[in-house]
Parts: structure tokens; sequence; C-alpha cells
């Protein structure tokens, strides 16, 4: 699948602009990381990018196991590689997928990082993600009433990428700053 099939998919399934953002800023957090670890960036790009594209089909809040799995399963029928449809399964704990490798603990990372990230720019007088810094950022995780759906813990897992936290946050901060015009930050 090309990046542009994969993202025609998202925009058939998820009609929700900020929610293809999420998408959008995942995939450059995943394509980054990728190019730090000396990985396949589109692989790993097209895992961050689609991880999400069932958000609208499945009620997440009554079946929270199915969101992600939907996903993983539809493009499985469409012949996607299981490396990319396992880390999708992974980003979601509920979905009872481990985190076995590289790929799925950097997404599992990533998703949540984008949260904190856009919230973190948008307390900014400027509202633009170029004015962020690191040190924002990692200023706003220590914050445990800022942006609570960001999840700390889940961020805080990029230990397990062996990752600071400032060598994550600067990872994730500078891969969005690259795509400002299409998150509209």
């Amino acid at each position: 699948m090309t990046r542009q099939e994969a993202l025609n998919l998202v925009r058939q399934n998820v009609k929700n602009e900020n929610s293809v953002k999420h998408m959008l800023a995942t995939e450059a957090i995943m394509k980054a990381l990728a190019q730090h670890f000396g990985e396949d960036e589109q692989i790993w790009g097209l895992a961050g990018l689609l991880h999400d594209m069932d958000m609208e089909i499945v009620d997440w809040k009554v079946e929270p196991h199915k969101q992600g799995a939907v996903a993983a399963d539809m493009l499985e029928k469409m012949g996607m590689d299981k490396i990319i449809t396992n880390a999708i399964r992974a980003h979601n704990e509920a979905t009872g997928k481990t985190r076995d490798n590289l790929i799925e603990k950097s997404i599992y990372a990533a998703d949540c990082l984008t949260g904190l990230i856009v919230a973190s720019t948008l307390v900014l007088p400027s509202k633009k993600i170029k004015d962020l810094t690191t040190e924002n950022v990692l200023n706003r995780f220590k914050e445990k009433s800022f942006a609570r759906g960001a999840r700390r813990e889940a961020i805080a897992s990029c230990l397990e990428i062996n990752l600071s936290l400032e060598e994550f946050s600067e990872i994730g901060l500078k891969a969005m700053q690259e795509i400002d015009q299409e998150l509209g930050l």
C-alpha cells in the first residue's frame, strides 16, 4: 500500500479532521523514530498513519478492545504486512496485544506524545508549533493536570526503546514541526 492509498483509506473512514491530523502527527513521529533507529520509514510511517483508522467505526468507549484490532483486521484482509497490523494492535493496550518489538513499543509511546505536543502548542501565545521547545513539552509533561488525555505512562514508555523522555520529546517535536502546515499548527 502506498502512502497516498493509506491516506485515502484514513479519509474514507475518519471524517473528524483533528483525528486525521493526529494520525498524520503519529505518522511523522514514527517515520522520525524509524530514521533514528535505522528502520524502514515507509513501514513505520504506514503504521502511524493507519493506527486509528477505525476510530469512527468502533465505539471505543463501549468496546475499547476493538479499537486498533478492527483496523488491523481490515488491513490484513487487504494484504497489509503483519509488522504494521501488529503495531496497530499494540498501540492500544486494551486489544491484549503485547508490545514485543521496537515498532510496537514506539507506536505505543508516540500515540500519546502527539496529544501532549498539540496541547502544549495551543497554550502558547502564538499557537505555533515552530515556537514550541522540547523544554516546554517536558515542563507540560510534569504538569499532571495539563492535557490529561495524554497518558504520561505511555509517553514515558519511551524508556523501553532506550530513549530518554527528553530525546523522545525532541524527536517527536521536530517531526511534527516539519509538517506544521498539514497539522494547522
